[in-house]
């Protein structure tokens, strides 16, 4: 008997909206809100790339695991059978500790996993700030699974169910939770895990469980003496998507092309994180967060940008929501793609408070990009509701963009243009 494979993520958006604005309420009614508009943005923004990214990308990892269920497995486990489903739900927990775990001790799964940690803040919005490239080799360490005969259909819904534990652990209003810290991931050991205090750097790796890491020697408890500061040591001080999701992978390119040696331009691509060729570091030094003085990332935005902010918010979910409600052909995937990234881009270049003279082209190219497809598919005979609510968009979005452009005029007694 087979299953078909199921994404409880998919289903699982409008609790996350509705859990976000609980928290949100929370917070502020407690005096302890743990949000910031722009950076809560930023990571909702990463989260919709993370899930458009399979328009643009080709999978090698499901054509290796074809290979392996073909001609290396062992028999397939039953579907039907309850402990297919408990061994696979625990053995993917028990892989993706050491996904997880290499992804920090690893410079070339560290450029993938590092999104997830750049917030200077800890929220449910932090839960859904996820990678866009963690395909490339994430895959790898799910092999054992299909060696094991676990089908695909059941890896698939076991890692959905697996990704949507951790979703509440993201948040500092659940105080430690007695035995069950013991066994299971929690908000208090995951806290942690995002912490950069020296104590709390590289622990508490698990999914689900927090056994894994008991045993492996790299779980840390969370102490009340030693409150974390969360975020990375080489700080990123930008709400760009794009240069979350690729500014490790710059540094690795630029150290291996300035180190002399030969070796160290092969070593920088696989080393332990934080190293860096001798030669480089000396000549290339990089700027770490020093705790002792720590201030948050947090340019000062106008009400107009924080509302034009949410709008672009709105418009990247809908869109992003109808790519997949759709069938779409591999280019206008990629095109639509493009429209969710530069919409991202854009609206960190005024969330990093840039200036309106710089800013502008960029917005006034995308809008009229976005023109373009729109007539595009109207001349494809495409369904009036979608090129229409294209133009829709931008009409919209030029009116905002006036709007907020007047506000921040100085005369008016906003921020200057330049």
């Amino acid at each position: 008997m087979s299953v078909e494979p199921v994404n409880f993520v998919a289903y699982a958006v409008p609790f996350f909206i509705a859990s976000m604005l609980f928290e949100l309420a929370y917070g502020i009614y407690k005096g302890r809100n743990t949000y910031r508009l722009n950076d809560a943005v930023g990571s909702l923004f990463l989260g919709t790339l993370s899930q458009v990214r399979r328009f643009v990308t080709l999978g090698v990892g499901g054509y290796v695991y074809y290979l392996i269920t073909q001609y290396m497995a062992l028999p397939l486990m039953d579907t039907s059978h309850w402990w297919t489903w408990v061994f696979a739900f625990v053995l993917y927990d028990f892989c993706y500790y050491w996904l997880h775990r290499l992804g920090h001790e690893r410079m070339i799964l560290w450029a993938a996993h590092v999104a997830h940690h750049q917030s200077e803040d800890y929220n449910l919005s932090t839960a859904l700030r996820q990678t866009s490239t963690g395909f490339l080799l994430g895959w790898v360490f799910y092999i054992p699974m299909y060696l094991a005969g676990v089908p695909a259909e059941v890896v698939i819904s076991v890692g959905s169910l697996n990704l949507l534990y951790q979703y509440w652990v993201h948040t500092e209003h659940v105080p430690k939770l007695g035995w069950y810290e013991w066994v299971f991931v929690t908000p208090s050991n995951h806290r942690v895990h995002h912490a950069q205090n020296d104590q709390y750097m590289d622990r508490n790796y698990g999914g689900v469980f927090i056994i894994w890491d008991r045993l492996f020697g790299t779980f840390q408890e969370e102490q009340a003496s030693d409150p974390p500061v969360y975020g990375i040591r080489g700080p990123l001080r930008t709400f760009n998507p794009f240069r979350a999701l690729t500014h490790i992978y710059v540094d690795m390119i630029k150290d291996s092309w300035h180190t002399a040696r030969w070796q160290d331009k092969l070593r920088v691509w696989v080393a332990r994180t934080g190293w860096r060729p001798a030669d480089v570091a000396e000549r290339y030094p990089r700027e770490k967060t020093d705790l002792s003085n720590f201030t948050k990332y947090d340019p000062a935005i106008t009400t107009w940008v924080g509302i034009y902010a949410i709008f672009q918010l709105l418009a990247v979910i809908v869109l992003s929501d109808r790519m997949a409600a759709v069938e779409l052909s591999y280019w206008w995937g990629v095109a639509l793609w493009a429209v969710l990234l530069t919409t991202t881009v854009t609206t960190a270049f005024w969330l990093d408070g840039g200036s309106a003279v710089r800013t502008l082209p960029w917005e006034g190219a995308r809008l009229l990009a976005i023109i373009a497809l729109s007539g595009g598919s109207a001349v494809g005979g495409a369904d009036p509701v979608i090129w229409l609510s294209g133009v829709a968009y931008v009409v919209a979005n030029a009116v905002l963009l006036a709007v907020m452009v007047w506000r921040l005029n100085p005369q008016r007694g906003g921020a200057a243009l330049v």
